[in-house]
Formats: C-alpha cells, structure tokens, sequence
C-alpha cells in the first residue's frame, strides 16, 4: 500500500500512470494535497484525497510514501516520511544539497528503511538505444557521447526576476543528464562545468553544458532555453563510427496528450524517429542504416522497487548516485547569483 505527498505533475503525468499499470505490485490508498478547493487534475476513483498529512504518516496500512512537491521542500517531507517509519521515494533533484541527502540516507539506514530518488529518465528509449548500439561493439572504441536538453522557450528565463539555486534549469534538467551517465559509466574522473545565467545575474540560470571525463571518453551536456532548433537528443562517437538520435522519447509527449502507458502504440517511436548508426565498410566508405527504437517504459522504475521492498533487490538508483550527482550540481552552481 502506498501514498504520495503532492497532487500536481509529477504525480498525475510521471508517477501514477505507471503505478497504477501495477495494481499486482502497489495499491495507492491516499493522496496529499495542501488545498483540497482546488484540483487541477481529475481525481482517481478509489483514491482518497487528504489535506490532513498525518493520514498518510499515521496509517499503519501504508508502507511506501513517495513525495512529489516542489524541489526545495523534498528533504523537509522525505525526513517526516522516514521518521514516521515509512519507504520512501522522492522526486529529483532529490534535495539542495548532498549534505541533507546524507542525512535522509543515514536516517533510513537506522530505521531499516528504504529511500530513493525517482531516476524514471534512465529508461528514456534514446538511452535505451544508445546502450544497445554500445554493447554491440560497432562503434569501435567508444570516444564521445553528447546529450543535449534544448528548448525554443526564450520567454521562460526572459520572465525571471530572480535566481534560485534548488529551482535553477541546472537543478532540474540536469538532475536527469547526470544520472543517465552515471547510471552507465560511474563516477567520472573529473569535469568542466560551464553553467550560465544568459541574461545576467540575479536571472534565471538558463544554460549550462558540463563535460565529464571517463579516461580518454568525454561525456558532453548540453542545455539551453534559446534554442530555435533543438540539437540532436544523443549523439554517440567511435573509432569506428557514430550514431545520433534526433528525437527523445515520446513518453513526454503523450503523456502531455493524456495518452496513457496501457494504451497501444504509447511512447513508440515511427520508423523517420529512428536513430541513425553510421559506420566504416571495410573500404573505408561511411555506411548508414537506421536502428530502431528500444521503447522507453518509466514503469521500470517501479518493477525495480518492488523487487527491492519485497525482494531485498539491491536499489536500481544507488545512494552513492545522488550523492556524486547532488555534489555535482552543487558545484557546477556554486557561483551564480
């Protein structure tokens, strides 16, 4: 039995459409919201809606709380979840700081509790596809790898009137690059940050593109707000060739259009999104051919918890993740204003 703390996006459109696929593995009893006058999603039958927090925190029938408020109160609400002896997930990123996810960590460690961040975008299909195209060996040495998260939203970070770390564009975009490159190559052995306010101090950070180094392989991330054309979503670089994959994936997009995960053809790629892997004949001659989209499923996440919370399955996203991605987005920061 589990609960959420929070009623907005990242509950309705990220989290419960993949949680209620899997009504044989959790059963959502009640959700949280401060003010219950306003409802900007529909309810969900069977669902009880509460302003009162302790009906989730008291209730002996849950056991597994996930919080999807705002960034800068997930360590408040994760800390309430945890000392009221419950499992608990939070949104990313997962708090300011890595000293307050240290203590979340150390708290659940004493109580026999499981917390986690809600790493979904480690099974976007363009990773996806990208992960198979490198196990397949084509590429040769792997030598490059760029991902990019472009916007044409100049009227976002152009209506800003302050800067807040916890709700800067690095903080929430990425919270998700970071952990994709982690969750496939570790800790990197060091990196250049280039994190920048476009529109000055005191404005919305609205840039930023940090290159992480494994050995001789360089990792590129790449976001802006001012991009008229986006770039390519991935891009991968060989000795032997390349790959790009223009699209991201489509879970985004249809989830916007109220199609859901249990509906055909959701988040399914058409055959023009396919990425493009170009390779050297044996003449030396560039050859290319498109390699079909593995499809992305954010449920995943929730397959890999059960098995942890019943299973005692080792944790899909590992506390030394969010510490290293938290210490990186830290500093990457640490000088705007």
């Amino acid at each position: 039995m589990c609960a959420l703390i929070g009623n907005g996006k990242s509950a309705n459109r990220y989290q419960l459409p993949y949680i209620l696929q899997r009504k044989d593995k959790f059963q959502v009893k009640t959700i949280y919201q401060r003010d219950l006058s306003v409802f900007k999603w529909k309810k969900i039958e069977d669902i009880e809606y509460t302003d009162d927090l302790n009906a989730i925190l008291l209730d002996p029938e849950i056991e597994l709380v996930i919080v999807t408020l705002p960034s800068h109160l997930h360590y408040e609400y994760a800390k309430k979840v945890l000392e009221a002896g419950k499992h608990c997930v939070v949104e990313k990123p997962f708090t300011e700081t890595r000293a307050q996810a240290e203590v979340l960590f150390e708290l659940a460690k004493g109580k026999g509790l499981m917390i986690q961040c809600y790493q979904n975008r480690r099974f976007d299909s363009d990773l996806l596809t990208a992960q198979n195209v490198m196990a397949s060996a084509v590429l040769g040495d792997l030598q490059e790898m760029e991902l990019t998260f472009d916007y044409d939203r100049p009227e976002v970070p152009l209506s800003s009137t302050g800067f807040s770390r916890i709700h800067s564009y690095y903080y929430g975009h990425a919270c998700h690059s970071l952990d994709q490159v982690i969750s496939l190559f570790g800790k990197p052995d060091r990196i250049v940050y280039d994190v920048r306010q476009l529109l000055g101090p005191g404005r919305l950070n609205d840039y930023f593109d940090v290159d992480l180094f494994y050995g001789l392989m360089k990792v590129s991330l790449k976001s802006s707000y001012f991009r008229v054309v986006p770039r390519p979503s991935l891009t991968l670089y060989g000795s032997k060739g390349m790959f790009v994959k223009h699209k991201k994936d489509k879970q985004e997009e249809h989830l916007k259009q109220f199609i859901w995960p249990d509906w055909e053809g959701f988040g399914k790629d058409e055959v023009e999104d396919y990425g493009i892997l170009s390779v050297r004949d044996e003449n030396g001659h560039a050859q290319s051919s498109r390699v079909e989209t593995v499809t992305g499923d954010y449920g995943r996440y929730y397959d890999a918890l059960y098995q942890t919370l019943r299973y005692n399955e080792p944790k899909l996203v590992k506390d030394e993740h969010t510490l290293w991605q938290l210490e990186f987005l830290e500093e990457g920061i640490k000088d705007l204003k």
